[in-house]
């Protein structure tokens, strides 16, 4: 483990001060991203997005929630399997921010901030941002600005060696200036201009398309962002990195209304994630989620309504209305026996009930429908901690972490199992996986020697 976060710190350093400088008269830019790449590899900018990926999470609250994370990965993959040019993988991640904003950087990362689902109305919305922010990877506009960065001003390439040489020697430091340097440099400082802009609108309809989701999406969710905050003081963030002037809108609907109609239904899905967060992510007090579950129940048609009843069922289990959860979480597993977002929420009832056998046997039913399953797998761990089977839990969790060695929630709660066992290597080793994951490279480094020294060490 030690070793590699050693090594992402070396590629790092390399993939930078290996980064060529290319003179003007080299410089051809591209019309599409695919062809980009003579300032960065395709590798290179694997290994700065993972960097920077773990600079977020030490900086940034993002939402550690596997049943939001299980969801936005299932619809970026959607996507995803429907766009042109993907050359990298594809991370989706949320930040809590009640503002309405996205961004993608180096890597195939994609982060959406809760507050988008506060103002989408379907999935498509989402969607809609979703993937023009994968167009921005796919036709490589941070690495096409990093070149015209590199023609115009090499000592951008020069601060991101530097800081990321800082970032090992004093840490906090910088992870600042990393944070500043990568951030001028790929997000403000990609500067979005109108033809980047249109250019992920037009890549992202065509996606929107080939995924079957409602195409007209795109342009009615701008336009309502649009009229909503045109004279207001103090616009959105997403409207400040990404300018919705109206001829930008008017060239989305245009683009959207060339393909044939497509008649898509509600999502569930998405109601129930947007539900979860007002509940739980949103800043909103539990009577004010209520009052917004109420009303917009009354709007909304017969396919969702058990979503808000969802909601109702989280605010009363997050306030100890216990048995007014259980009532409505009874109706829903009746009505979806293998719903995650409901499986999930009654293995925490189980377990405010201090039953957490209950819990065990929920999971354990249904991994046998979905194996390996991040939300059941996770909530069956917890379950047999709580139940004080922890050996057995330990076992899922090396799995689990095995698998999905970028999940801090398997480190969290491996961590924590073998605590109770006073197994101090094996935390010792959990948490430095923490460390690295957000960027505490000194305090994971510096465990070795209490890791290498502890007496049931392998290290």
């Amino acid at each position: 483990m030690l070793k590699r976060t050693r090594s992402l710190l070396c590629l790092c350093i390399a993939a930078t001060l290996s980064t060529p400088q290319v003179s003007y008269a080299e410089m051809d830019l591209p019309d599409i991203g695919t062809a980009a790449g003579a300032t960065l590899t395709i590798d290179q900018e694997l290994i700065y997005g993972d960097a920077y990926m773990r600079m977020i999470r030490a900086s940034s609250p993002i939402i550690n929630d596997p049943v939001l994370n299980e969801y936005i990965d299932s619809v970026g993959h959607r996507l995803v399997s429907s766009a042109n040019d993907v050359k990298t993988p594809f991370t989706f991640f949320m930040i809590r921010d009640r503002n309405i904003n996205a961004f993608a950087f180096f890597g195939g990362y994609v982060a959406l901030h809760s507050g988008l689902f506060l103002h989408a109305h379907s999935e498509s919305e989402l969607a809609s941002v979703m993937a023009h922010e994968i167009a921005h990877v796919t036709q490589r506009h941070l690495a096409r600005r990093m070149e015209d960065e590199a023609r115009r001003s090499p000592a951008t390439v020069a601060a991101l060696v530097g800081s990321l040489l800082l970032a090992i020697a004093a840490p906090q430091a910088g992870m600042a200036a990393l944070t500043a340097t990568t951030a001028g440099s790929m997000q403000a400082s990609i500067n979005y201009t109108r033809s980047n802009e249109k250019e992920a609108d037009r890549f992202g309809i065509a996606t929107l398309a080939r995924a079957k989701f409602d195409v007209n999406d795109m342009p009615r969710f701008f336009g309502r962002l649009a009229d909503e905050y045109r004279y207001a003081s103090k616009p959105p963030p997403m409207l400040l990195t990404h300018p919705l002037p109206e001829d930008r809108i008017t060239d989305t609907r245009e683009r959207a209304q060339a393909y044939p109609p497509l008649r898509v239904q509600p999502s569930i899905s998405y109601h129930l994630a947007r539900a979860r967060i007002v509940a739980r992510h949103a800043g909103i007090k539990s009577d004010a989620a209520m009052d917004w579950f109420q009303r917009t129940a009354r709007k909304a048609p017969p396919k969702i309504q058990n979503s808000f009843e969802y909601g109702k069922a989280l605010v009363y289990l997050d306030t100890n209305q216990l048995d007014k959860a259980e009532a409505i979480l009874d109706k829903l597993l009746k009505h979806d026996p293998n719903n995650n977002f409901y499986l999930d929420a009654a293995s925490d009832l189980y377990i405010a009930k201090k039953q957490p056998e209950k819990s065990v046997k929920l999971m354990e039913s249904a991994l046998k429908v979905k194996p390996n399953n991040a939300v059941i797998t996770i909530n069956y761990a917890n379950a047999l901690l709580e139940s004080d089977k922890t050996d057995e839990a330990i076992k899922v969790l090396q799995r689990f972490t095995h698998d999905r060695p970028k999940d801090t929630n398997g480190w969290h709660l491996l961590s924590e199992a073998n605590i109770k066992l006073g197994n101090s290597a094996e935390d010792l080793a959990a948490r430095a996986e923490l460390m690295a994951l957000n960027a505490q490279w000194d305090k994971s480094i510096q465990s070795t020697p209490r890791l290498a020294n502890s007496p049931n060490s392998e290290v």
